[in-house]
Parts: structure tokens; C-alpha cells; sequence
């Protein structure tokens, strides 16, 4: 069972998001706060799974309670999920911490199913607001084949000691070539690089 809190201002939204959560029967929402700083109080109680945030809120906004969760509960994965798609707002938020990013007009079950990626350390990306959030992208032939391969693993959530088992390579290899993947493309983080992969990189 995933153990989810959602934080909105408005009361009807945590309502209906609460039951829609829960259509499945494996995710339960413990808990439902009005703004930012209710929501930090309720993470560091409950130690959810996922806090689905909104961004626009009184008090604290989402912004700063997504950094605020992370800090009270590290094993929280937040997932935003709002109306904004203006590239400041998007990045700002997951600059703070936040694991996932949906829009507020997503379909019940993609809702569901992006609770249970991020729950499962995804980071699922509405597709409408990818092209907001990424730089221009620089060919994906400038990538080696072993860059090209890792890129494909942490576009798959992998963390870096799941890449190093998989390649047969040391982790510290893995952050070597991180790190030249996210000069060579223009990105500073996973997720940004993740997003990037998935737009850019041909399936293999």
C-alpha cells in the first residue's frame, strides 16, 4: 500500500483527489493539509510515501513546503501537482526536491499511476510541460555508446549503484560519465537529463 498526503488550498480538490487516489486500493491517503506549512507538519507525522503538492497556496507555498517535506521526511517523494507550467515555477520546484511534476487537467489514472512512480523513485514528467523545462538540446551523437546506455538507465529511475551492477562498471564510473553527459547536453541534474533522454534518444 502506498501511504500518500495531499496538500491544496482548496478544500474540495483534497476531497476529490483523496477518493480518486484511492480508486485502486493501493494507495491510501493518510492525511490532507490546506497549505504548505500544514502539509510540512503532516510528512514529518505520517512519513508518507508521495505528498502530492500544489504550488500556488497561502501560508507556504509549494515551492518552499516541497523542500520543507524533503528536509522533515528524506524518504517522501513529492509530486507536484498544479496549473503552472511557466519554466520558473517548474524548475524552482524541482530544484527543491520534487520527484514528479503533473498538471491538474491529467486523466485519474495517469494521476494514479505517476503517485506510483514516484513512489517507486521515477520521476514522471507531464509531457506538455517537457519542452518548457528543457534547453536546447545538443546532438545525441556527441554521447558515447557507454553514455548513451547509462543516460538510458536513469531515464529508467535507476540510481547509480543499480546503473554500476547492470554495466558491470564501478560507481564511480557511472558519476564520471554522469557528469559528462550533463555538460555534453546541457542539463545540471537527473531529472533534467532523464527528460532529455526520453525526448531525444531513440528507443533501443
Amino acid at each position: 500500500m502506498i501511504r500518500a498526503i495531499v496538500v491544496d488550498d482548496h478544500a474540495m480538490v483534497r476531497e476529490g483527489l483523496a477518493s480518486l487516489l484511492a480508486a485502486d486500493g493501493d494507495i491510501e491517503v493518510v492525511a490532507t493539509a490546506g497549505d504548505g506549512a500544514q502539509g510540512i507538519a503532516l510528512a514529518e507525522r505520517h512519513r508518507p510515501d508521495v505528498a502530492v503538492m500544489d504550488l500556488s497556496m497561502p501560508v507556504m507555498d509549494g515551492v518552499a513546503a516541497t523542500q520543507g517535506v524533503r528536509d522533515a521526511s528524506p524518504a517522501t517523494a513529492v509530486l507536484v501537482l498544479t496549473s503552472f507550467t511557466d519554466r520558473d515555477r517548474v524548475r524552482r520546484a524541482i530544484e527543491a526536491g520534487a520527484t514528479g511534476y503533473q498538471l491538474k487537467d491529467a486523466e485519474p489514472a495517469e494521476l494514479r499511476d505517476a503517485v506510483r512512480a514516484v513512489a517507486a523513485g521515477h520521476a514522471p514528467l507531464d509531457p506538455r510541460i517537457a519542452s518548457v523545462l528543457l534547453p536546447s538540446p545538443r546532438p545525441a551523437h556527441r554521447l558515447s555508446a557507454r553514455e548513451v546506455e547509462v543516460l538510458r538507465l536513469v531515464a529508467d529511475g535507476r540510481a547509480n549503484k543499480q546503473i554500476a551492477s547492470q554495466l558491470g562498471i564501478a560507481e564511480r564510473t557511472v558519476k564520471a560519465h554522469l557528469g559528462s553527459i550533463f555538460r555534453e547536453i546541457g542539463v545540471a541534474d537527473r531529472t533534467s537529463a532523464a527528460m532529455w533522454a526520453r525526448d531525444h534518444l531513440e528507443a533501443p
